[in-house]
């Protein structure tokens, strides 16, 4: 979100005890071993009186009903109880640009089971401010409220619980602020519109048990799943919120993201990785805490014999950039409390995967360099400027000034826990990749400027560089030719101050 643009455009009375990180943490502190009080889920929401000139709405009235013979503009208020829609699957609310849905404390809007989606279409500047939002049936990659992605929505302060699909779509300019988004069937947020979003803002949220669907085994290797999902957002504010304990990954922005701050929110307790940062751009992750991220999914491969570091931050063919316009060229991973998760952070680049590979699974999408996809093709790929630009690249990543803390005895922790890795692999495929062999495994290690610098580790790190095979002590990682964490300490180490 740009400057001067996290006002919120409304400002009523919401009652809310507590909002966003839990009380006695603070995102990004050092207190690795606080453990988290109450926080969103866990507070009373409402807007407590009706705002004058609202119209007042009792359970058994058709919300729906009364939005179509209501002019745009205005302000609803649902009084305590349950509220529900028509009696079909089809039974929904289409505001009109600049409504507003105030939710009494204990008003409920509950889908039965029985609606697909709560709030659609796509209305402008639309409120939702209150609301406990549950039992719907929204399919897959389909959400509950904005499910068709109006612009410049506030959700605000609601319990959005127990629904399928996501609790909520985004829209150009949505900000989230202050809900609890918890146990949905698939997402709490699908941040996904035809065409890309720009501008959103995710901040003070609690964002947990998402995934209850367990989609990765449903449909495998789908990447359909965990808190949040971020698909061709240009600028996005992820701020203050509590991701933890999601089936899956918690946050993941997958294929051409760019500009996103990830800063000052507690990460922890998430099946697979905290952040998943895929095929994007231009990143700062700052002041966050990461705590026991990755341990379940991490101890499944080890036990089939998966040696691949996996990691708490996974950073997958995606690198700084300056012809992107955005708020850095870098990804710049900084001043972070990593704590007992499965590994720190892996930094990967699939040889084989680029544009119009077959072994891209965004099969349809190309690098924002290059108009088509058909044009990344010999016999031009195999020079400049296609060359480069044809790949996602995982390069300018810079790792500094950040904690990283490991105990061996974790539980469920084993011998492939406490790394950090820069890797690729032989590239082999497909039989016109201009990238086979090495090349990709020297750029990313060697060649694009990926580096650790000024880090803190405590416990008992490993590294690995290149290839999965390579497997490194501190002193190699420390030594030519990878001359990582220059000015880093380890234990009682001194650095270079």
């Amino acid at each position: 979100m740009r400057a001067g643009s996290r006002a919120l455009s409304v400002v009523i009375s919401l009652v809310i005890v507590q909002v966003g990180v839990p009380a006695g943490v603070s995102a990004g502190a050092s207190a690795a071993d606080e453990e988290a009080g109450p926080g969103v889920c866990d507070t009373v929401v409402g807007v407590p009186s009706a705002p004058q000139g609202a119209e007042i709405v009792t359970p058994g009235t058709d919300l729906s009903a009364v939005t179509r013979t209501s002019p745009a503009g205005t302000t609803f208020w649902l009084r305590p109880g349950t509220h529900l829609l028509a009696s079909d699957q089809f039974g929904q609310v289409i505001p009109k640009d600049g409504n507003r849905y105030l939710g009494a404390p204990g008003a409920v809007l509950d889908g039965r089971g029985i609606n697909r989606a709560a709030f659609t279409q796509q209305a402008a500047d639309v409120v939702i401010r209150g609301l406990t939002i549950r039992g719907f049936v929204a399919d897959q990659d389909q959400g509950v409220v904005n499910h068709d992605s109006g612009p410049r929505w506030v959700i605000e302060g609601n319990i959005i619980e127990d629904n399928k699909g996501a609790a909520m779509m985004a829209g150009n300019g949505q900000q989230v602020r202050g809900n609890c988004l918890r146990d949905n069937g698939q997402y709490g947020i699908n941040a996904y519109r035809l065409g890309g979003l720009t501008d959103l803002v995710i901040e003070d949220n609690e964002i947990t048990g998402n995934n209850t669907g367990d989609w990765e085994t449903v449909v495998p290797g789908c990447g359909c799943s965990g808190g949040a999902k971020f698909w061709a957002v240009n600028g996005a504010d992820i701020r203050g919120n509590w991701v933890h304990h999601n089936h899956g990954t918690g946050l993941w922005a997958d294929t051409n993201n760019n500009d996103f701050v990830v800063e000052d929110n507690l990460i922890e307790d998430n099946e697979a990785e905290g952040l998943f940062y895929e095929l994007s751009y231009n990143l700062v992750v700052s002041g966050n805490t990461f705590r026991r991220n990755m341990l379940v999914q991490g101890a499944r491969r080890a036990a089939r014999g998966d040696n691949f570091p996996v990691a708490a931050v996974y950073i997958s063919e995606s690198g700084g950039d300056p012809r992107i316009p955005a708020r850095t060229d870098k990804i710049d991973i900084r001043g972070n409390m990593f704590s007992d998760n499965w590994s720190g952070i892996t930094l990967w680049e699939n040889a084989d995967r680029f544009c119009n590979s077959p072994a891209n699974t965004s099969s349809l999408s190309c690098t924002p360099l290059v108009p088509l996809v058909s044009t990344c093709a010999q016999p031009g790929i195999a020079s400049a400027p296609l060359y480069d630009d044809c790949r996602w690249k995982t390069q300018r990543v810079h790792v500094r000034e950040n904690t990283f803390e490991f105990d061996s005895e974790t539980p469920g922790c084993l011998s492939l826990c406490g790394r950090m890795a820069v890797v690729s692999h032989y590239g082999t495929y497909p039989e016109w990749s201009p990238y086979k062999g090495w090349l990709v495994s020297d750029a990313i290690t060697f060649e694009q400027d990926n580096r650790w610098y000024d880090n803190s580790y405590y416990g008992p790190w490993t590294f690995v560089a290149h290839d999965t095979s390579r497997s490194l002590t501190i002193d190699a990682w420390l030594a030519a030719p990878y001359n990582q964490d220059t000015c880093s300490t380890f234990g009682d180490s001194e650095g270079c101050g």
